[in-house]
């Protein structure tokens, strides 16, 4: 009994179960009044995902991109900053990637590390960019974040069209085939899925940030800034150095997701006229994982494989793919109002404290 309220008390894990549970309910609800049959739906959808070795390579893919945007965004929440620009971040790092795959001739193995060391460094340097600003000049890093999404994206249009352009098309010259980091082997074992090494680089990030945050002396910085930077400062801590050393470390995963698309699934760069909008659904993997290194893996697990599956919906139950989308905003909803959460499981909370 007593591990039983033990684990109700620790609200830090149980908001986001409860809060997934009442997701696919009132998703379930929103199908039952559409017409449509709400177990087929989520049958599929685990179909779509499990079904074929092709289709949990390709879920595990989607998946990459999700828990690194995640870490770029929790990492600078942990430290009071709100990187809303995790996009110009992901564009100026596949731009980098594209420039050492297409521009430069070395060795395989060689070749793919440079391209993700300079993809990699070249999102950090954007994401430092707007730390600088906003400790030196005290400008909100929102209005800068944003502002430099659409400077990467336009930016990378004319890098690409003036330099590594592919004739009679929208879109850059194929990357070498050495800088290419997929897993060929795995890739043909797994039916084609595009399955590459950003897979364990991303475990490998997930490990970087807990051990930076909670086991260094620059984490405890970092976090210290992020309750109180005033005090942080006037304890000694420079406040300025953390804010730009923190945003650089969040450009550098959000310069890793660009890395992996190039070198890893597309080979190329579309010109187009928006940003991927994978940095926004990091805010959204890093506030369903309360900006933890195992929370946002999970959550970015589960985003990850909603989203993929929900194909399996639309063509399984006729579902349209935007129901999945209100179910992840549900779950973010009650993430983010844990209040309204606690009142579905209080009464048990209550009745199980008489008992005690």
């Amino acid at each position: 009994m007593n591990k039983f309220m033990s684990i109700f008390r620790r609200e830090s894990a149980v908001i986001p179960v409860v809060s997934i549970i009442i997701g696919l309910l009132l998703g379930a609800l929103i199908m039952l009044i559409g017409g449509y049959d709400p177990l087929l739906a989520y049958e599929s959808l685990v179909i779509k995902i499990f079904g074929s070795s092709y289709d949990f390579g390709e879920a595990l893919r989607s998946i990459v991109p999700l828990v690194m945007c995640g870490l770029a965004v929790g990492i600078a929440f942990r430290a009071g900053l709100f990187n809303i620009g995790v996009d110009g971040q992901i564009i100026m790092g596949s731009l980098g990637a594209l420039i050492v795959g297409t521009k430069l001739s070395l060795p395989p193995l060689l070749h793919a590390i440079v391209a993700v060391i300079f993809g990699a460094i070249l999102g950090g340097l954007w994401g430092a960019l707007v730390g600088y600003i906003k400790a030196k000049r005290g400008i909100n890093e929102v209005i800068t974040s944003i502002m430099f999404n659409f400077i990467a994206l336009y930016f990378s249009h004319y890098m690409i069209r003036t330099f590594m352009p592919q004739a009679g098309t929208q879109r850059s010259a194929m990357i070498e085939e050495s800088a290419s980091i997929q897993i060929g082997w795995l890739t043909q074992l797994m039916g084609g899925a595009r399955i590459h090494w950003g897979f364990l680089l991303t475990i490998l990030a997930v490990i970087f940030y807990h051990i930076y945050l909670n086991r260094t002396k620059w984490g405890y910085e970092l976090r210290a800034v992020g309750l109180n930077p005033d005090a942080a400062e006037y304890a000694g801590m420079k406040v300025s150095n953390v804010m730009v050393r923190t945003m650089f470390i969040s450009g550098v995963f959000g310069g890793l997701v660009g890395t992996f698309e190039v070198l890893g699934v597309f080979k190329y760069i579309a010109i187009n006229s928006v940003t991927s909008g994978l940095g926004f659904d990091g805010i959204a993997v890093a506030l369903l994982g309360g900006n933890t290194a195992l929370g946002v893996l999970l959550s970015g697990m589960l985003i990850g494989a909603l989203t993929y599956g929900s194909q399996g919906m639309s063509f399984g139950a006729e579902v349209p793919g935007e129901i999945i989308r209100m179910v992840i905003g549900f779950i973010i909803f009650f993430v983010a109002a844990p209040g309204i959460v606690k009142l579905f499981f209080r009464p048990l909370t209550n009745k199980m404290k008489k008992k005690v």
